[in-house]
């Protein structure tokens, strides 16, 4: 390893506060990224971390040299870009974490114009609905979709996609097509109710109103904890579901749901993309955030 790689470690155990996460996201044996550290430490002559048995952080030292070799490690890649062969492009791994739904429908049947773009990039695409720690588990940029909780993290607006509500033809047949929103509790309305993570609050219904944003509670048979579910229940008739149209197309075209109160819809859901930081923002993220924009366009309002 030479001293930069060093560096590049360091920054990598400094972001994951774990020897062993800085490890396995570079593919290291643990011994080898802690003998790095204990030989930088030496070069410098000081204690840049410190290690107890539970965590890692930053010795005042290593708090001065973070931001220092921030800008070294970047400035080396931008160099190693700009004067690689040619035709060679951009050159490395890019981990990246999108909703299921859209990596499933929009991202995955897009991404081999992406990549005979950039055929030296290799990507690592994760899909969840919940929200992962970009610095503890290693991505470089998410697409988040919804309000953002606060956070250190860089935010690039992108649009907004549209909700509709929707149920199974089976549904409204039993219940009855509920016209406005006084309807849904009038006659007992059901929604399928949604949480991200196990055990976390419901989703209220929601409807924009005098362009005030309004919410009930429904009652509902069933919960999920994924949007694919969500949709599934929806589809086998268990309630109603507020949803962004481009995820439930293929239904609606095929007739297993309907699209129900057009004019009592929740407000539209901001995109993002997210990253650490902007400042040493790699080029191939800022490309596939460029990329990413392009694709999802037609698809945002």
């Amino acid at each position: 390893m030479d001293r930069l790689d060093h560096l590049r470690i360091f920054l990598r155990i400094a972001q994951c506060s774990s020897f062993t996460q800085a490890a396995d996201q570079l593919g290291l044996p643990r011994a080898s990224v802690s003998g790095a550290l204990q030989q930088l430490e030496a070069r410098l002559g000081t204690r840049l971390l410190h290690r107890t048995t539970r965590r890692v952080r930053l010795t005042p030292d290593g708090e001065s040299l973070l931001e220092r070799a921030r800008s070294l490690v970047h400035g080396m890649e931008v160099l190693e870009q700009q004067f690689s062969a040619a035709g060679q492009g951009m050159q490395g791994r890019l981990r990246v974490d999108v909703p299921s739904r859209i990596a499933h429908h929009l991202l995955a049947p897009a991404l081999p114009e992406f990549l005979a773009r950039h055929p030296g990039i290799v990507l690592e695409l994760g899909s969840n609905d919940r929200t992962v720690d970009l610095a503890q588990e290693g991505v470089d940029c998410a697409l988040r979709v919804g309000a953002l909780a606060p956070s250190g993290l860089v935010a690039r607006p992108l649009g907004t996609f549209s909700l509709i509500n929707c149920a199974s033809p089976d549904y409204l047949q039993r219940h009855g097509a509920p016209a406005n929103v006084a309807d849904l509790q009038a006659h007992g309305h059901r929604q399928v109710n949604y949480a991200p993570s196990a055990g976390g609050r419901y989703a209220p219904w929601e409807w924009v109103e005098d362009g005030q944003l309004r919410t009930m509670v429904l009652a509902g048979y069933v919960a999920a904890s994924n949007v694919e579910t969500y949709i599934a229940c929806a589809v086998s008739g268990m309630g109603l579901i507020q949803v962004p149209a481009f995820d439930v197309q293929e239904q609606l075209l095929a007739g297993t749901l309907v699209d129900v109160m057009p004019l009592h819809r929740a407000p539209p859901m901001p995109v993002h993309l997210v990253y650490p930081h902007r400042r040493h923002l790699a080029q191939r993220v800022q490309a596939f955030g460029d990329w990413i924009e392009t694709m999802l366009a037609p698809h945002l309002d």
